[in-house]
């Protein structure tokens, strides 16, 4: 992986990272990268794509999320952006969410081999998994779905007073109005929408929904 573009990165946005964490991050692109040979779980293979589009985009979230805080991530793939974070916040307690049973059973042996600790990796849909009840601080979704629809599947997994981070494209203006009225329904409130430069001319948009106390 190229440690050193996620290093400056970091640097450049206060964010401390460890020569460990580095190894850790190295290590879980070799997982993603030698799995993907059999499994589809990225299309982006380049190392310094990898870095950027995988590594430094989840990364972006770091700052919304409070210290102790449990956080889900819906429809996690190969584990971006929960696996980057909980690797950076080893105070998260993590729920990595997905469809796909061979997503998880794969994110099972990323857990293991990098010796995280409370960390749940769950096969379900998110509407299933709302229906046990299961509540968190942050939930987190990255190229899920519309808004729309998110907001229908992820705000019931958030505790009152809870916060749901949606990572969007560059353009999102048409989506949040279209997506309004479903965030009201689920008690979503759009806090706020942060453009996130995570290299060179390439954004991120972070959508910030507080969920009503």
């Amino acid at each position: 992986m190229r440690t050193d573009i996620v290093k400056t990165w970091a640097d450049r946005h206060h964010i401390e990272i460890t020569d460990a964490q580095l190894a850790q991050l190295e290590a879980y692109q070799e997982k993603v990268l030698t799995v993907n040979q059999t499994m589809n779980l990225t299309a982006i293979t380049d190392p310094v794509d990898f870095a950027i589009k995988h590594i430094i985009d989840s990364m972006t979230l770091l700052k919304y999320i409070p210290q102790g805080a449990s956080l889900i991530d819906i429809g996690t793939g190969a584990g971006f952006p929960g696996v980057v974070l909980k690797i950076m916040r080893k105070d998260l307690q993590l729920t990595l969410l997905d469809g796909t049973n061979k997503r998880v059973e794969f994110l099972r042996q990323v857990v293991d081999m990098l010796a995280l600790t409370e960390v749940e990796c769950i096969h379900a849909r998110a509407e299933e998994w709302a229906r046990t009840g299961a509540r968190y601080d942050i939930c987190t979704a990255r190229a899920v779905a519309a808004l729309d629809k998110l907001a229908k599947f992820a705000l019931p997994l958030v505790k009152s007073g809870g916060t749901f981070l949606a990572m969007k494209g560059a353009e999102v203006t048409d989506e949040l109005e279209k997506a309004k009225p479903a965030l009201i329904k689920k008690g979503g409130l759009i806090e706020r929408v942060d453009i996130v430069e995570i290299a060179e001319g390439l954004t991120r948009t972070i959508v910030v929904v507080t969920k009503a106390k």
